[in-house]
């Protein structure tokens, strides 16, 4: 486990960095002898629940990415798509700050509106040619 900093996330939402916590691990994969030696992959560590992002950040995070939150409420986040551990750490906490940017956008209200005459009636004449298309695909009278 290692500290690195504060995550900042955007001008207003900052992660303190004892929120999260690193743990290296080896990577798996192809690498030669240096994957089997050295520990480059990072994994990531942080609690939502307890973290001090506000409600409403935490709800739409949980709600985007729950399926990827342990049931005790922590983010794990693996990273080890290059050789080095630095990198590897930044690539990491850069994925979180977007995962954390992503949720504290607030969704657009959607303004419930009507459709137009013109539309409900090019609507319905639509569906009445249709059916009487269908209507004309009777079974088959035979002569015998």
């Amino acid at each position: 486990m290692s500290e690195f900093g504060d995550l900042r996330v955007s001008g207003e939402l900052t992660v303190p960095a004892w929120e999260l916590s690193e743990a290296f691990v080896r990577a798996s994969g192809p690498g030669g002898q240096n994957v089997n030696k050295v520990s480059s992959a990072v994994q990531l560590t942080w609690n939502v629940e307890a973290s001090s992002l506000p409600a409403d950040v935490k709800a739409r995070f949980t709600k985007l990415y729950g399926s990827r939150i342990t049931n005790d409420g922590r983010m794990i986040l693996e990273a080890s798509e290059h050789r080095s551990q630095p990198m590897n750490r930044e690539a990491a906490r850069k994925r979180l700050a977007q995962m954390i940017l992503k949720a504290s956008i607030r969704p657009k209200r959607r303004v419930a509106t009507r459709p137009t005459a013109g539309s409900v009636r090019r609507r319905i004449a639509s569906k009445k040619r249709r059916g009487e298309i269908k209507s004309l695909r009777g079974s088959v009278e035979s002569d015998d």
